[in-house]
């Protein structure tokens, strides 16, 4: 099993975007991050830790703005915490190795997916293409997206 950990040198090469969302909680604008409309096949890791976070074939358009996942890939990977910010009661999403603000999860997502919209800075994240995930170590996750068209 691949170990995931944060680096300072990750950190280092975050842009100033990047490091807002992700070391200081950060929001990006509603229709504006890079994966809204990604409908390529693979999946969305963690910038700072590498670690795996959602597949191509969980997301869904909420039409919330951001991306929107119906799960993460292992919940072993990503930590759920209470936040009171900005006078609202939700629940933040961190990735669990890099620690790193990804965004917030509710539960007005499909209810034949489990009911969660996840939903997701695109800053926070990075894609890999279906077919760069082997080449990228992250071959043991190509299962997960048996089935889904190109």
């Amino acid at each position: 099993m691949k170990s995931y950990r944060k680096s300072p040198e990750a950190i280092a090469a975050l842009t100033t975007e990047q490091y807002r969302i992700t070391r200081e909680n950060g929001t990006e604008a509603p229709g504006s991050g890079e994966y809204l409309h990604n409908r390529e096949p693979g999946i969305y890791v963690d910038l700072v830790s590498g670690e795996p976070l959602f597949t191509s074939k969980d997301k869904f358009d909420s039409g919330c703005g951001w991306p929107s996942f119906a799960r993460p890939i292992d919940g072993d990977f990503v930590r759920e915490l209470p936040d009171n910010s900005h006078g609202m009661t939700r629940t933040e999403v961190r990735s669990t190795h890099g620690d790193s603000h990804l965004g917030h999860v509710f539960t007005d997502g499909p209810r034949d997916r489990g009911g969660l919209r996840y939903c997701i800075n695109s800053a926070a994240v990075r894609f890999v293409h279906r077919d760069d995930m082997e080449a990228e170590g992250y071959g043991d996750y190509l299962p997960l997206l048996e089935g889904e068209e190109a």
